[in-house]
């Protein structure tokens, strides 16, 4: 039998039926990563990193999966792109349709040059950790070593981040 990781993955976008994509990511996650066994509720935020006039909208899920974490990335990459992303060269961060980033994979570390996990702007960034502590308040960071909820509690974004739809 296949080893069970559990991948904590963020959802977003900010162009077109944003709903409707994120339910559409989720039906390729189960079908192409694994099982969601806990979502939080989807919220909404400004642009972070550059300007938009479309808020974004933010989605965390814990997925059990028996992939590794780099075949992760790569079926995450693979949904973003049927599902119409598309990547500039050089272009920094944009408007799009869907990303998907992982914030953890299990308690691992990975500093590879495709993938970073934990994510390194986790910590930073009160549009992925209000969602993430809604799922996972009490996990640990594995290289800050404090808790999702402390995390939030000490970051420096004071971005308004509020909730569009529940978790169902």
């Amino acid at each position: 039998m296949a080893q069970k990781n559990f991948a904590v993955l963020l959802l977003g976008a900010n162009l077109g039926d944003k709903i409707k994509m994120f339910a559409d990511v989720e039906t390729h996650i189960t079908d192409h990563i694994g099982n969601c066994i806990k979502k939080s509720a989807i919220y909404s935020s400004e642009a972070w990193g550059f300007e938009s006039n479309d808020l974004f909208y933010n989605q965390v899920l814990i997925v059990e999966t028996e992939y590794s974490a780099h075949d992760t990335l790569l079926r995450c990459q693979a949904i973003e792109n049927k599902c119409g992303r598309v990547r500039h060269e050089n272009a920094g961060y944009e408007s799009r349709t869907i990303d998907i980033d992982i914030l953890y994979f299990n308690n691992d570390i990975i500093d590879a040059e495709d993938l970073t996990i934990p994510h390194p702007l986790l910590h930073k960034r009160k549009f992925a950790l209000v969602p993430l502590c809604e799922v996972l308040p009490e996990y640990i960071h594995p290289i800050l070593l404090v808790s999702n909820q402390n995390l939030l509690a000490n970051c420096d974004d004071n971005s308004t981040v509020q909730v569009v739809s529940e978790a169902k």
